[in-house]
């Protein structure tokens, strides 16, 4: 995907702060722990003492000498780390800690970029969706089953609301432990209000912290992309449409939300058509949430996009009460 020389050093820039404040986050450790544990100090001196020894000791091929070093400094932490922990430390504590641990906040993994650089790319391309402050708020963490009554039977669905949330709670979270070994696909039905928009969020979440990339956009958002896509003038705005187009195709997830309440026509027909179909192609997951019956989706788009929906994807009818409005009843 295409990005300007100053939105690519951006980034670069981004994780060099991360290296530098991870740096001094363990200085700041560093002193703290040698203030309340002096010996760590002269363990540490002999430690880094014995790895130039064995640097040498590689350099000249002595085998036997070099794992008699290994294992002395190996016993060496082991005592530091037993220290720290006697002393009500982790035994991380005087390890450098990462925001990536996979790629150590360089945003490569040897030649390729890492999930998290792709995500960085992501967070620049739609700053207007970026999902991380959202994320804070409304998680798994945060998920609350008291907004769902017990108290009747959805003639729709055959059960109460809480016991359908509790099973499709249970299924997204199979659906989180199962991504990137299958390729399934997620459409929530429901009233406004009813916690769609939430629940998707919980999967973003959930996603993001194991290292996929993740894409959430409205649907006016989305079909605004792909129309200065296809029909933008302007060069810098068809570049950033370009690059915008090719990541929602390729991301590891694609929430699209809201669908309906764009204005539908033959445009945004066929352009949805083409993201979904595009994305099956590639064995990659999208999620739709949508105030639409099924019955409408065929309606308003095309008996094609409705026979992907249901050959492809999980459908999840969400049922209840509107949770915004049970919120400001009770302020």
């Amino acid at each position: 995907m295409a990005l300007r020389n100053e939105q690519y050093n951006q980034i670069l820039r981004d994780y060099d702060e991360r290296r530098l404040q991870s740096k001094r986050e363990l200085d700041k450790r560093i002193q703290e722990a040698y203030e309340a544990i002096p010996e760590l100090k002269g363990l540490e001196d002999e430690i880094i003492s014995l790895s130039a020894q064995s640097g040498r000791l590689a350099l000249f091929g002595d085998t036997e000498a070099l794992a008699e070093l290994n294992a002395k400094t190996e016993r060496l932490v082991k005592k530091q780390k037993q220290l720290l922990c006697a002393h009500g430390f982790p035994e991380d504590y005087l390890d450098l800690h990462y925001q990536c641990e996979k790629c150590k906040d360089t945003g490569f993994i040897g030649s390729e970029k890492c999930s998290c650089f792709k995500q960085a790319v992501a967070d620049l391309l739609y700053e207007g969706s970026n999902l991380k402050a959202v994320l804070e708020r409304e998680n798994f963490g945060t998920f609350s089953f008291k907004y769902y009554s017990d108290d009747y039977i959805d003639e729709t669905i055959g059960l109460s609301p809480l016991e359908n949330m509790r099973k499709i709670v249970a299924g997204c979270k199979s659906f989180i432990k199962n991504f990137g070994k299958r390729h399934d696909n997620l459409l929530f039905l429901g009233n406004t209000g009813v916690g769609k928009t939430f629940l998707a969020n919980c999967i973003a979440k959930e996603l993001l912290d194991r290292g996929y990339t993740v894409i959430y956009l409205t649907a006016f958002r989305l079909f605004d992309i792909l129309e200065k896509y296809k029909f933008g003038k302007e060069e810098e705005d068809s570049l950033s449409a370009a690059s915008q187009f090719e990541y929602i195709l390729d991301c590891d997830m694609l929430i699209i939300d809201d669908l309906g309440t764009e204005l539908a026509n033959s445009f945004t027909t066929s352009q949805l058509y083409l993201i979904i179909n595009e994305r099956l192609l590639r064995q990659k997951s999208t999620l739709i949430s949508t105030n639409l019956s099924l019955d409408n989706l065929i309606a308003n788009y095309s008996e094609r996009i409705y026979s992907r929906i249901i050959s492809n994807y999980s459908i999840r009818r969400i049922v209840g009460e509107d949770i915004r409005l049970l919120k400001a009843m009770k302020t």
